[in-house]
């Protein structure tokens, strides 16, 4: 099968609300290796979300919406970071040192954003223009702890930058679920200049936001259905409160 750096599922669907997955595997193209990395380091959170192309694919199904899906680590290049941020290409990541990445120059950063960040992005960029008041929803996950750092406490987090139309009943609508805990902009802020959101959401008027899901809690198939089609009736009932 030829390798290709994205996938769309759902692609004529008619929902209003497009999903996204920057982080959606660990795969790393045949023309790089390994990076250099183990089968470990590759299977942890540096290299991907755990969970999160799971959840967005079960969302999306309870949805009626299509979904775009990276097929590339976020260690060969990140497609949730803009093409100038210093750390689309990651040298060091929570303790782990990416040999192939150390001593990367401009031109090889700039072969990786062509051949694998820019189609990716392009794609959301195509399928959003289908409709005007088309909702961008994006899915990632996050460790419970950091090497050396406190256990994170949130269940789920609601990040946003300057535009939170979806975000903030979203917000309100989960705080009312007894079982979880949730944060607004944890355990990340919510904006970062040339990210997904900005690109493709907040520089077009795009109601949008992104759902940070703790990734123990969506470790098997079967927790990522159940996140999917939890978090669906929210976001409708989110869409029709922030009038979309």
């Amino acid at each position: 099968m030829t390798y290709a750096p994205y996938r769309i599922v759902g692609a004529d669907r008619p929902g209003r609300v497009l999903v996204l997955c920057d982080h959606a595997t660990n795969t790393v193209p045949p023309d790089l290796g390994t990076l250099g990395l183990s089968d470990a380091d590759m299977a942890r959170h540096i290299a991907w979300d755990p969970g999160a192309a799971g959840t967005a694919l079960a969302l999306c199904a309870a949805l009626g919406a299509p979904v775009v899906l990276s097929n590339f680590s976020r260690l060969v290049i990140d497609p949730n970071r803009g093409e100038d941020d210093p750390t689309q290409l990651m040298r060091i990541y929570d303790g782990s040192v990416i040999p192939s990445n150390r001593h990367a120059g401009p031109e090889e950063k700039a072969r990786r954003q062509a051949v694998y960040w820019r189609p990716y992005d392009d794609a959301v960029a195509a399928l959003a223009a289908r409709h005007s008041d088309t909702a961008l929803v994006s899915i990632h996950s996050f460790t419970p702890q950091l090497r050396g750092r406190p256990p994170r406490p949130w269940h789920v987090g609601i990040l946003h930058g300057r535009d939170s139309r979806l975000s903030d009943p979203l917000l309100r609508l989960l705080q009312t679920e007894a079982d979880l805990c949730v944060g607004r902009n944890a355990p990340y802020p919510g904006h970062l200049p040339g990210d997904t959101m900005d690109r493709h959401g907040l520089r077009h008027g795009r109601h949008n936001t992104l759902i940070e899901l703790r990734s123990d809690l969506i470790a098997t198939e079967a927790a990522q259905a159940v996140w999917g089609q939890r978090l669906a009736p929210l976001l409708e009932e989110a869409l029709e409160k922030a009038d979309l």
